[in-house]
């Protein structure tokens, strides 16, 4: 047998091989995933998130019924809502309820809270510096960076519309 068959067999024995063991990782794996049912999550999430505005609209109101105008407070809710969220995350609260809610939990406010403060909790082993200081943006830091530049490219076309009296 010369050299060349032997190196093809080899090469044909080991796809086989890898063949193999990527079905046999992808049968474990299909085995090991949690069956999730699209419709219960939804419902979860539109549960989760309507209570969460609930509780907003509540401070509203409550912020309200002790004199302050719509608009300060609105401010006040924001400032608790924030704070609520950080304390559950601090406890490991959030966590479970963004198990259980899943997307319902990403209210704007509340997720991007949680977003900032989940990684702060995570690294603070390492250091105020080199944990919290350099990885409490990890997930909220991509969001804040498109969001500003989005809002300054989307501001200079409004000011370049203006200018030419499109606008």
């Amino acid at each position: 047998m010369s050299n060349n068959k032997k190196v093809s067999i080899s090469n044909v024995v080991r796809e086989k091989d890898t063949q193999k063991r990527n079905e046999n990782y992808n049968q474990y794996v299909k085995q090991v995933t949690p069956k999730n049912s699209l419709l219960k999550n939804m419902i979860m999430a539109f549960i989760v998130g309507g209570i969460i505005c609930t509780i907003g609209q509540f401070f509203i109101s409550y912020y309200m019924s002790l004199g302050l105008d719509k608009e300060t407070a609105k401010l006040y809710n924001t400032v608790t809502l924030v704070f609520l969220s950080i304390l559950l995350t601090g406890i490991g609260i959030y966590q479970k309820l963004a198990k259980f809610g899943g997307a319902g939990t990403l209210v704007p406010i509340t997720g991007f809270a949680n977003s900032v403060a989940a990684p702060a909790v995570e690294y603070k082993k390492e250091g105020q510096v080199f944990g919290i200081g350099v990885n409490i943006f990890t997930i909220a830091g991509p969001v804040i960076l498109y969001g500003i530049f989005s809002s300054w490219v989307l501001g200079l076309i409004y000011y370049l519309l203006k200018r030419f009296g499109v606008v």
